[in-house]
């Protein structure tokens, strides 16, 4: 078995060849396939051949890009942290594996001692040693993240809305977020966050293809009708690596048994991929009551809104949960939820730039959401990002990670808990996180803040070209988003690319007219040393 795995399209073959020449020089084995023996078993082979190898390098362009063959070699060295990408023309990367380095090589003439060549042999060399230093009689006592058990990884696909009547829309949406946290809290499982399951809505769904691109082996799918005060919901559960529908069930009653259906789904869901969880994990409802019904539904209702993350549409889901606040005092999804959505809603601008009012009337919100229920994950991610935002490090690490502790499968507690750290200048501890979210949810709208906490992160300890990919990835997946634009702008000054630096300025500028130094050192909530260091950068590249 080989050292270095390479996955690539068949098409690049002739400029692969050099870059497998520079690693075999260094006296690395290489497999790249390039005779298959009649009759052998090639998936087999491969999957061998990567499990054995020390690092994959996968080679980017716009034709490997669109092939499930190498996206999938790619998720799996990524999973086992043995990833090294390269790039030829700037191809536009997956979603799931934008949070890794990738070594851009266009224009290489294929000579080993280039800047490009020694950046990818660098990464390989690191790569390689903490491979073996993981394995047994290894130097290293660390141990590896532990990859996802492939069984109890799942996916909840937003269910169909039977119900003949466009606006009842929210109410099957909800229905699959209900089933996605219910999963979610289940330490034993994987579960791929709504944000990304919910990017399939309204597809006609190919379960496999589906399951290839998240990562996943399951896919729970289903329907809601709902007429009058009755409700139908029908689920079943498909085992993506053989297609089997290995569960199905229908379930009716009124409007006032839906968190018990729910409930009941989940557990059934559970039983019907590994039976002794259900004993082990001692599921339990989401301590809801019919009277919560009314609630429930002006939340799901705004979620449905908000998570299209435009001015108008989070406006009007802002309005609709400060009525179900007022309307129902003691529901705690509702105060954390608005208080998240204050947060969030005013570091994408759309808000008054003002902001702390807003942040006080979060940290109201989520003390009240949080004083009745302490299980809420959500009231613990707003308090978080309360005290992120007034670059109280240690307040904010303790809530996320009592959010994460609520529930570990929470994507966006990973991320903005990487996020404060990556701002506070702790890099190494702030980047598994925001992988882990990337990872946990590839298709995520949120993913933007993200991207700028990874380039934040390599740029606060000088890894500057890392911080201008990232940075460039933020303005990519979320153009109008100016914290994509302020790190991509003092990264590029740093990286020593000033005219480039100088015209992605003018693109802040054109978002952001007031922006300035002193705008920043108010709102943008890096702490005090990792702020003159970014200062330093923007300063560089020509702001004020």
């Amino acid at each position: 078995m080989a050292d270095v795995f390479v996955s690539y399209a068949r098409i690049d073959k002739a400029r692969v060849a050099p870059l497998v020449a520079a690693i075999e020089a260094k006296g690395w084995s290489v497999w790249w396939d390039p005779d298959i023996t009649p009759g052998q078993e090639f998936d087999d082979q491969i999957e061998a051949e990567i499990d054995a190898a020390k690092a994959v390098v996968v080679v980017w362009t716009p034709t490997s890009v669109a092939s499930r063959w190498v996206r999938g070699e790619a998720r799996e060295a990524a999973e086992r942290g043995i990833l090294v990408p390269v790039r030829f023309e700037q191809a536009r990367l997956p979603m799931d594996v934008r949070a890794i380095h990738t070594t851009d090589i266009d224009g290489w003439d294929g000579n080993p001692d280039s800047p490009q060549a020694q950046e990818l042999l660098r990464a390989l060399a690191a790569t390689i040693a903490r491979s073996q230093a993981a394995k047994p009689g290894g130097a290293s006592t660390v141990a590896a993240p532990e990859k996802p058990a492939a069984r109890f990884t799942i996916c909840v696909l937003p269910f169909a809305n039977m119900s003949g009547d466009q606006e009842q829309e929210y109410f099957a949406d909800g229905i699959s977020e209900d089933l996605i946290t219910g999963l979610s809290k289940l330490r034993w499982f994987f579960v791929i966050a709504r944000n990304s399951s919910f990017t399939y809505k309204g597809a006609a769904v190919d379960v496999k293809r589906v399951a290839r691109e998240l990562g996943v082996r399951y896919v729970l799918e289903g329907s809601v009708r709902k007429g009058g005060n009755r409700v139908r919901i029908t689920a079943q559960l498909i085992d993506a690596a053989t297609n089997n529908h290995i569960w199905a069930d229908r379930y009716d009653g009124d409007l006032t048994d839906i968190f018990e259906l729910q409930d009941e789904i989940t557990k059934k869901v559970v039983a019907a991929i590994e039976p002794k969880l259900l004993e082990a994990e001692g599921i339990r409802s989401q301590n809801r009551s019919p009277e919560d019904i009314g609630a429930w539904d002006m939340v799901m209702q705004a979620n449905s809104l908000f998570w299209r993350l435009t001015k108008d549409e989070g406006e009007a889901a802002i309005a609709m949960l400060r009525r179900a606040v007022e309307r129902y005092p003691n529901y705690a999804p509702a105060h954390s939820m608005l208080a998240f959505m204050l947060l969030v809603s005013g570091y994408a601008a759309w808000t008054l730039s003002e902001l702390e009012p807003q942040v006080r009337q979060a940290e109201t919100l989520a003390t009240r959401a949080a004083t009745l229920d302490d299980s809420d994950p959500w009231a613990h991610l707003a308090l978080g990002y309360v005290a992120f935002t007034r670059r109280q490090t240690v307040e904010a690490v303790q809530q996320f990670q009592r959010s994460i502790d609520l529930n570990p499968n929470f994507a966006a507690a990973h991320g903005y808990f990487g996020w404060a750290l990556s701002l506070d200048g702790q890099s190494d501890r702030a980047i598994p996180h925001l992988e882990q979210a990337i990872r946990m949810s590839p298709h995520d709208p949120q993913n933007a803040i993200f991207f700028v906490g990874l380039a934040a992160a390599h740029y606060l300890i000088g890894r500057y070209s890392e911080a201008v990919n990232f940075g460039r990835n933020a303005v990519q997946h979320r153009s109008t988003f100016t914290g994509g634009h302020r790190i991509l702008c003092a990264s590029l000054a740093q990286a020593g690319q000033p005219a480039e630096a100088r015209l992605a300025l003018q693109r802040l500028k054109e978002l952001q007219p007031e922006i300035s130094t002193a705008w920043i050192e108010k709102y943008v909530p890096y702490t005090q040393g990792p702020m003159a260091k970014f200062l330093e950068g923007m300063r560089k590249a020509g702001l004020e």
